[in-house]
């Protein structure tokens, strides 16, 4: 039986393995999926060969960490400076980057990327994917930051504009996106944004899922704005890390209805 897993600390939280093994399941690959609390990752990543887990995830705060200690990284992920997936390929051990991909395959749900423009707030590795896989899509990012310097150089980076924090009221754009965890719970009474500034934007959304519908989305619709929460963005990662690993095509809408009924019953 092959075993599959993800690592980061805390990793308790994570509904990682109660979405990813109801895949496997579906899909009948006699697989186990397991989070792992890491304390040492020089030591887990060896593990990883150790013990031959096919895959993992990588989540919080070994993002860009774990890039130094792998055999090799996906130009993605290379370019985004973080790796949220593990492929173990007898004992080579390859990182990837699904953010990005999670987040369009989400987007392009409800709308169209190409030629439109996305405000993107937040400079770290969130918003480092957001930004690749919009370019990538052919929409036009503008990164709203609160230290200049972050900001400046993830626009530069990927070729794009770069408008203080301060300043995102006057940003004319078709959808706004907190790839900031400002909002998640515990801190769930938290807004990256005044209240009067999502309003200016026809879309939305929060890449936060714990609460489904944070007080950013809150704001959001009580001011007309149609909105869009992190659920999609996570499941359509996960799909793709399941794509990666496996070969398969993930069943997204099992995957979806797991954890959105987890987070229901969570409140």
């Amino acid at each position: 039986m092959d075993v599959y897993g993800v690592i980061g600390n805390p990793v308790g939280h994570s509904l990682s393995p109660l979405m990813h093994q109801a895949a496997l399941d579906a899909l009948g690959i006699p697989a186990r999926y397991v989070a792992f609390c890491v304390q040492n990752l020089t030591a887990a990543v060896q593990g990883i060969r150790g013990l031959n887990l096919r895959g993992v995830s990588v989540t919080l705060p070994f993002k860009t960490e774990v890039m130094d200690l792998l055999d090799g990284v996906e130009a993605g992920a290379r370019a985004i400076g973080a790796v949220n997936t593990i492929v173990n390929d007898h004992g080579r051990l390859t990182g990837f980057n699904t953010d990005g991909t999670g987040l369009i395959r989400d987007l392009r749900e409800v709308m169209d990327i190409e030629g439109r423009r996305f405000a993107v707030l937040g400079a770290g590795g969130a918003a480092r994917a957001a930004v690749f896989g919009l370019v990538q899509a052919g929409g036009i990012p503008v990164v709203l930051n609160r230290t200049a310097r972050k900001g400046e150089a993830l626009a530069a980076d990927f070729g794009c504009t770069f408008c203080p924090l301060a300043e995102a009221a006057g940003v004319e754009a078709d959808c706004l996106i907190n790839t900031t965890p400002v909002g998640m719970a515990p801190g769930d009474d938290r807004s990256p944004l005044p209240a009067d500034v999502p309003g200016r934007f026809p879309w939305v959304v929060d890449i936060v899922y714990t609460p489904l519908r944070t007080r950013f989305l809150r704001e959001a619709a009580a001011a007309g704005c149609r909105t869009r929460s992190g659920l999609g963005m996570f499941i359509h990662q996960g799909a793709e890390q399941l794509r990666i690993w496996t070969g398969r095509t993930a069943p997204v809408d099992l995957m979806r209805r797991v954890v959105e009924a987890r987070l229901i019953k969570a409140g």
